[in-house]
């Protein structure tokens, strides 16, 4: 097939997939998110970053720029041998060996493109290029054609677009379509346009760039103004058909149009935009924690779709809400982008409703009056930690379920002095209820090694018991400087064994309340014999 029938066969079908309403997403992770700083990845890295993307349904992945180094020239290669469905592409600036190099880098690809780029601004013309309008359109021209002899499929970006002259910007791109480009990238190089002016410009070069219905027009947006993903929606409903992007918006300055966003918008509104993508949003999760974990870049808890609150509720009113319809406050399924279910955060703004169905969920239904002391003591512990987990609230219900049980001692008040050149002493107050009808108050003293130490010497002091230490552990139940940590204690009691534990942020509070709880598991299991022994 001669060249000219290829184009014709290229362009015919690019102009039944826009008449479709078909949006390529054209992923640029790899080079330009790449180019975050701090983002940079392994070869490695970069293949299995690439792989995830041919999962998540992405139609283009722009794997790199070749000539910048051999380690970007290697990566382009391997991608383009191992992939199989994207169209491979590689970045070019209108250089004859950028544009060598880029083919050959791509040359097994299935699939393959060169993306070549030149200046169009006025400033960078004059600033960067040093170059009069005429030349770089011979320039681009020239390039265009040098990519069209090595490949099918050329993409050409006017850099600087939106800071660019209409009519300078109409000529250009209409002599690189003449030349063999099918894809026309309009670059909002330094995030400066906005939604509307945006539009417009795609708008104006389609209606009069000769033979536009059979080009793909692209948009690119950087977020420096935060309107990337506004600009890139705006551009696709004035014709623009495919959006560059990336996962989680990485990308120079303050980003790129995130992928996760536009696909989202697009899906979730198909009603209004009447377009659809390849996208499988159900791996977008996925996608988003592995370029997290890759390139050791953090989300925003409050980034759309992929954020950790995207699909969390804390307030009450929310709650309420959604466990009785989820689209009261839920415009889109978390299961939609490849969550189990979305998170009710449980805090302090938290009702009754969305805490007693935690709970459930659990695997507890408790009675009124349980539950309102479990209750109870979550507000509490609400007040003095931000989020409330699902471990806490287990040793909640276990910690209100062992105290309906006997219990001989009960702590009242624990103080404990410990530094650097003193030596560490604990004081606790205590309530005996040997005799319930008659329970005694007891306060003791003692020191210790270590503030631990001395709490349990004075408890053992006070208890009168043969008490041995057989395993004392603290572990965390969550994360973060409030989390709660639990305490458990092995004590071997006149030659038996008896486990108990306790939850607190306070650690050595814990420590103190485990060790009481194992005296008391103690009279639960033998208490007469016990009795006996004091």
């Amino acid at each position: 097939m001669s060249t000219s029938e290829t184009q014709s066969k290229l362009r015919k079908s690019i102009a039944d997939e826009n008449q479709a309403g078909l949006v390529y997403i054209f992923d640029t992770t790899l080079r330009d998110g790449e180019q975050c700083p701090g983002a940079a990845m392994t070869e490695d890295q970069k293949l299995e970053v690439a792989h995830r993307l041919e999962t998540l349904g992405v139609d283009v992945i722009e794997a790199g720029f070749p000539v910048s180094s051999p380690v970007q020239f290697r990566a382009v290669q391997r991608i383009s041998r191992e992939l199989e469905t994207p169209i491979i592409a590689a970045l070019a600036r209108a250089l004859p060996r950028d544009i060598e190099v880029a083919a050959e880098a791509v040359k097994d690809a299935r699939n393959k493109r060169i993306h070549t780029f030149l200046a169009s601004s006025p400033i960078h013309m004059k600033y960067k290029l040093g170059k009069e309008p005429a030349e770089v359109i011979e320039l681009a021209v020239a390039a265009v054609k040098a990519a069209r002899d090595l490949v099918e499929d050329v993409e050409f970006s006017p850099e600087d677009a939106t800071r660019s002259e209409w009519p300078f910007l109409v000529e250009l791109v209409s002599r690189v379509v003449e030349a063999g480009a099918t894809t026309i990238n309009i670059p909002d190089t330094v995030g400066y346009t906005t939604p509307d002016e945006y539009g417009a410009l795609f708008a104006h070069l389609i209606a009069n760039v000769p033979g536009s219905e059979g080009i793909r027009f692209s948009a690119h947006c950087h977020n420096d103004l935060g309107m990337a993903t506004a600009n890139s929606l705006a551009a696709v409903r004035n014709g623009a058909r495919q959006i560059e992007c990336t996962i989680n918006g990485i990308g120079e300055r303050a980003g790129n149009t995130a992928l996760e966003e536009v696909s989202m918008a697009i899906r979730t509104r198909g009603e209004f935009y009447n377009l659809h993508t390849n996208i499988r949003t159900e791996e977008i999760m996925r996608s988003s924690r592995l370029v997290r974990q890759v390139t050791g870049m953090a989300v925003q808890p409050n980034k759309a779709i992929v954020g950790d609150n995207a699909f969390a509720h804390e307030s009450g009113i929310h709650q309420d809400g959604v466990l009785k319809n989820r689209l009261t406050y839920e415009i889109m399924t978390p299961e939609s982008v490849g969550l189990e279910s979305n998170r009710m955060v449980l805090g302090r703004h938290s009702g009754r409703h969305a805490f007693k169905d935690r709970l459930v969920r659990l695997g507890y239904v408790l009675e009124e009056e349980e539950f309102q002391q479990v209750w109870n003591r979550f507000l509490d512990l609400a007040d003095k930690k931000k989020e409330v987990y699902d471990e806490d609230i287990l040793s909640l219900v276990n910690e209100t379920q062992t105290e309906q049980e006997f219990q001989r001692y009960e702590l009242l008040s624990l103080h404990v002095s410990a530094g650097t050149g003193s030596v560490p002493t604990a004081t606790v107050r205590l309530v005996d209820r040997k005799e319930p009808e008659d329970p005694q108050t007891i306060t003791d003293a003692a020191c210790g090694d270590g503030p631990v130490d001395a709490i349990y010497n004075v408890l053992e002091r006070i208890t009168a018991l043969n008490i041995k230490v057989e395993r004392f552990r603290i572990q965390p139940l969550s994360e973060g400087r409030d989390a709660q940590a639990v305490a458990s204690v092995l004590l071997k009691i006149n030659d038996k064994s008896y486990a108990g534990k306790a939850v607190s942020t306070d650690i050595v509070e814990a420590s103190a309340r485990a060790y009481l709880d194992a005296i008391n598991r103690s009279f639960v299991a033998q208490p007469e014999e016990l009795m006996e022994k004091i």
